[in-house]
């Protein structure tokens, strides 16, 4: 008798690795999640082209098809780094150009926006009094920086710069704030007991324990760079994405400006994903 149950119980266990390993779905390969990665992406630019085509041969004739566009824009982009004109470049070129412009304003940016960032959140005299002004200044447009910075620089290119770090800076301040105020207090607590000084405890407590937030508002600040150099480009004329898209438009060139509207999102994407990458090294760190 013992021995039938012995065998039935080891049946049933037979039974269910057989449906276990049956059920299991296989690994895949690091070449199938490659392709797979990959896959989606490009199913949904094919859809994006298919509709920009459709819209293009019905409901909006003006608008110039995908083909019409890469036959319009083919030079810019087989010749990137071709400079014919001021603003007649090719459009990694232009793309270089905006780059730098980007970095100067961006770096302002944060060497301004992370020391207001710690201060407004760790100096509640500070907060008091500053908060309200940086709330106001906030939502200002670089339509409005960008005439200021004229007249206190009387040269485009340093107003241009001037209007990127101002309108960009303010994700930082915030979310640095943010961190510093979300530190555990216990961590305060036992810097205190220790005696730390005050730069030990903001350099190996505060801002390790803020990173985390302070890289949201950096990622945050960079988007916001790269929205606002093709505003300052178009209002100064300064060549650049921005400055070339503006001379397209008032020449009624529609698939230059597609051009500029593709490589704007291209590059804001990959200025996202590097930060991203940094922001993973430096966590691993």
């Amino acid at each position: 008798m013992t021995t039938r149950v012995i065998s039935k119980q080891s049946d049933v266990e037979d039974t269910n690795q057989s449906l276990a390993g049956s059920t299991r779905s296989r690994v895949p390969t690091p070449l199938e999640r490659a392709l797979g990665n990959a896959a989606l992406p490009l199913i949904g630019i094919v859809v994006v082209l298919l509709l920009w085509a459709g819209a293009s041969a019905t409901v909006a004739k003006t608008l110039p098809s995908p083909s019409a566009t890469w036959e319009a824009s083919r030079l810019y982009v087989l010749e990137p780094l071709a400079k014919r004109g001021e603003l007649d470049q090719g459009i990694l070129r232009f793309t270089w150009y905006s780059l730098q412009r980007v970095a100067q304003g961006y770096t302002i940016a944060i060497l301004v926006g992370a020391p207001v960032g710690f201060l407004l959140g760790m100096s509640k005299l500070f907060r008091g009094s500053f908060d309200p002004i940086i709330q106001i200044l906030r939502p200002v447009s670089p339509l409005a920086w960008l005439p200021l910075g004229l007249v206190l620089f009387q040269k485009p290119e340093p107003a241009g710069i001037f209007t990127i770090a101002m309108c960009s800076m303010w994700p930082t301040v915030l979310n640095t704030a943010l961190g510093v105020r979300a530190v555990p207090q216990d961590y305060i607590n036992v810097a205190r007991v220790l005696k730390l000084s005050r730069a030990k405890l903001l350099l190996e407590i505060m801002l390790p324990a803020a990173l985390p937030y302070m890289f949201t508002g950096f990622r945050l600040s960079l988007g916001i760079a790269w929205l606002v150099i093709v505003a300052a480009e178009m209002l100064t004329g300064a060549p650049g994405v921005g400055g070339f898209l503006w001379q397209e438009y008032n020449a009624l060139i529609y698939e230059h400006i597609i051009l500029c509207i593709i490589t704007i999102g291209v590059v804001g994407f990959a200025l996202d994903r590097l930060m991203g990458l940094v922001e993973q090294r430096l966590r691993a760190a």
